[in-house]
């Protein structure tokens, strides 16, 4: 019996925390360096500057998001395909393509909002 209270005590607990999503975050995103084309990426797959991809540190390979570039309104659909960024002020880096559709690339860096659309 003491086991079953602790579990729903558990359960109720679980339950009554919020959670933190990373769904919708802003933060400053960069973008990746043209000298990387073709380095694998922590997927396995190459870089290409040309496809709709990005570096996320927690979501999953495969996960489509949405990213806003808060100064002019500009959005992309980028897929997460690497880990980083790997300077603790940015929330993701993005490739070149990506970069350039948000209007991003004469600053290097941006504030975005992201957003989990899959």
């Amino acid at each position: 019996m003491k086991n079953m209270t602790r579990f729903w005590f558990a359960m109720i607990l679980l339950l009554a925390v919020p959670t933190v999503s990373v769904a919708d975050e802003e933060g400053a995103a960069s973008y990746y360096a043209d000298s990387l084309q073709g380095n694998a990426t922590a997927s396995g797959e190459p870089y290409d500057r040309d496809a709709m991809t990005a570096a996320h540190r927690s979501l999953a390979f495969g996960t489509k998001v949405r990213v806003t570039n808060l100064d002019n309104g500009k959005s992309v659909v980028v897929r997460i395909n690497d880990r980083g960024p790997h300077v603790k002020s940015r929330i993701i880096d993005l490739s070149g393509v990506a970069a350039e559709k948000l209007g991003m690339l004469d600053a290097g860096e941006a504030t975005v909002r992201i957003e989990i659309v899959n």
